[in-house]
């Protein structure tokens, strides 16, 4: 173990390296169990999995002292031992690399942050390492502190593709990082294939430390980006709202907001979980979505609700309703695949429950029909689950988990029915008044905000910590005006069933659902995403680029935002008709912004 202080003293005694230069080893300091016995035992490291593994080095502990058997055990315990020490002394507090020694330590990242201890407040450090140095987790916090240190001048992100290294894998992504103090901004490129790219103006861009800090305030890792138009949009459109739950601030949860994945769990709650099937044969019977049966036991206390199908539909609060204590109920489980943006009635699953398959648009034209659920649970079961997290009101908001930056529309979220929702389409329960409610609505099924949620993602999972750092527009911007705009739109396009004849009394309306016609749908979405474009502080051009970067910048530009929703409509219609309809909506509503209160002065 070299000691650099002992090593270079009259270095370390004017503060440090003017210039480290490196490509470290990429190895992870926990040994490896396939690697090492790949060579020496490949039957080991073939095992079908760890616990065969673990079986089998087992037995080389038991044979006879001596043996090679006995001689390899020795040999990997020996091993183990020396890596389990390396990763303590990594990880021991005051040592040497307090914010990469965590996780699964990797010697990549343990360099980086020595490259940084090493060098003289003047000096450059320069290193090789693989990309996730500024978007994993395990190493945010050492990216976290470059930030807000000043320390990061460069980070040029490569993907191996070409390929630029031979031996490694084509998909592995590395970044140039260089590092040094005092910077006032930082520039980066990702999404790189060849060295040459590095002069494309439009692949690199840069941001300050508090651009950075402002778009991802928990994680603390870097914006990913693949050109400086998006970047530059991306740092404008979160100058103008906050994100939507920042960790780092006492107020930062302005719409009181909470979330669940597991109040029902998929595996975990299975033995809830009932089939059609499994009803019938336990002599329930259908009554609208539910099913019911008499109660063959004492009710608990205000456990019960109406089926959808008992509401007085003529405007009747179906929460006011009295309660049938003299049955049980057993209520349907919504999965993402149900829903998608401001509609709940999106897919349903067959009788059986065997497959599942689009709504049809005739089926959506009848407000009294609702689809399918797989599975049903007890109503008392949702309701003292839903109370225990402090929920009264008669519908949710969900979410789909599963998602992909590369899909028709990637931020998917609508309000549906209260009842019972697999882990497969979180809850984000707002405390806040129902009218608010509909603006929250509308933004996170808006084009702006689908956006940089493309930006952001780089898997299929959209977690909390990606819908947190959301850049949401909070309560207070929406005056009574505003939410005059709003509302009646996600009203109109979220009330199409009289499932949801809760959430449209919450908003003060007392009629029937309204009509599902397509085209009006598309028409009151092209105007919504055009008031969050100019919420936002857009321009035409800039909402232009969003919807279609080529028709700005060119065929040929490093960005594409919504390719497949293009690609559909041009087979449906004929045309990218939401680019059309949204584009109309601007000119439209310009003629005068202050009268839905975003002019100037708004």
């Amino acid at each position: 173990m070299l000691h650099w202080p002992i090593a270079f003293p009259a270095i370390w005694a004017r503060g440090g390296f003017d210039v480290m230069l490196g490509n470290p080893p990429w190895e992870r300091i926990k040994l490896q169990e396939q690697e090492f016995f790949a060579f020496r035992a490949p039957d080991i490291a073939e095992a079908p999995n760890a616990a065969a593994r673990g079986r089998m080095i087992k037995a080389l502990a038991e044979a006879e002292p001596g043996t090679p058997e006995q001689q390899l055990h020795a040999a990997f315990w020996q091993a183990k031992r020396t890596a389990e020490a390396a990763s303590e002394f990594a990880r021991a507090e005051g040592g040497r690399y307090p914010l990469t020694g965590r996780g699964d330590v990797n010697t990549y990242a343990l360099f980086a942050e020595h490259f940084a201890r090493s060098v003289n407040p003047y000096g450059r450090a320069g290193v090789i390492v693989p990309t996730g140095i500024a978007t994993d987790a395990t190493t945010a916090p050492f990216f976290g502190w470059l930030v807000e240190e000043r320390r990061l001048v460069r980070l040029l992100d490569f993907e191996n593709s070409a390929p630029i290294f031979p031996g490694v894998h084509r998909s592995f992504k590395f970044a140039l990082l260089t590092l040094g103090s005092n910077v006032d901004e930082t520039r980066f490129a990702f999404y790189l294939t060849d060295p040459s790219q590095l002069a494309h103006r439009e692949r690199s861009f840069v941001l300050t430390p508090e651009q950075i800090a402002r778009i991802n305030p928990n994680t603390k890792t870097a914006p990913v980006f693949r050109s400086r138009r998006d970047a530059e949009l991306t740092a404008k459109i979160y100058d103008a709202a906050p994100v939507l739950i920042n960790e780092t601030r006492a107020d930062g949860n302005p719409w009181d907001m909470s979330f669940y994945t597991r109040i029902w769990h998929m595996a975990e709650d299975s033995e809830w979980f009932r089939t059609a099937a499994q009803l019938e044969e336990e002599g329930w019977r259908r009554d609208g979505t539910d099913w019911t049966r008499p109660r063959t036991h004492s009710p608990r206390p205000d456990s019960a609700r109406p089926a959808q199908s008992a509401m007085d539909l003529d405007g009747s609060d179906a929460r006011s309703l009295p309660l049938a204590h003299a049955e049980e109920r057993m209520v349907p489980l919504y999965e993402a695949k149900m829903i998608h943006q401001m509609d709940h009635r999106w897919a349903t699953y067959e009788a059986d429950g065997s497959r599942s398959r689009d709504v049809s648009g005739d089926e959506k034209a009848d407000p009294s029909f609702e689809p399918t659920a797989r599975y049903w649970v007890p109503d008392a079961e949702v309701e003292q689950r839903l109370r225990s997290k402090g929920w009264n009101r008669s519908w949710l908001l969900g979410w789909r988990k599963i998602t992909r930056a590369t899909d028709e529309r990637t931020l998917i979220s609508t309000i549906f029915p209260k009842g019972a929702a697999g882990d497969s389409l979180p809850l984000a329960l707002s405390q806040s008044e129902p009218s608010l409610v509909a603006g929250l609505v509308g933004s996170m099924s808006s084009i702006p905000l689908d956006y940089i949620e493309r930006q952001k993602i780089g898997g299929t999972n959209l977690t909390f910590q990606f819908l947190f750092q959301l850049p949401v527009l909070p309560p207070t911007f929406y005056s009574p005006v505003r939410l005059a705009f709003v509302t009646p739109r996600v009203l109109e396009l979220t009330y199409t069933s009289h499932a949801l004849a809760p959430f449209a009394r919450d908003l003060g309306h007392d009629g029937p659902p309204f009509a599902w016609d397509e085209n009006r749908r598309a028409l009151l979405r092209a105007e919504l995403d055009a008031f969050y474009a100019r919420a936002y502080g857009l321009s035409r051009d800039e909402l232009r680029y969003i919807l279609d970067p080529a028709s700005v910048m060119g065929a040929d530009y490093p960005s594409e935002t919504f390719r497949v929703l293009k690609q559909k409509e041009e087979r449906l219609h004929g045309e990218y008709r939401t680019e059309r309809l949204v584009l109309e909506a601007w000119d439209r509503l310009s003629a005068d912004w202050r009268a839905i209160g975003l002019g100037e002065d708004a």
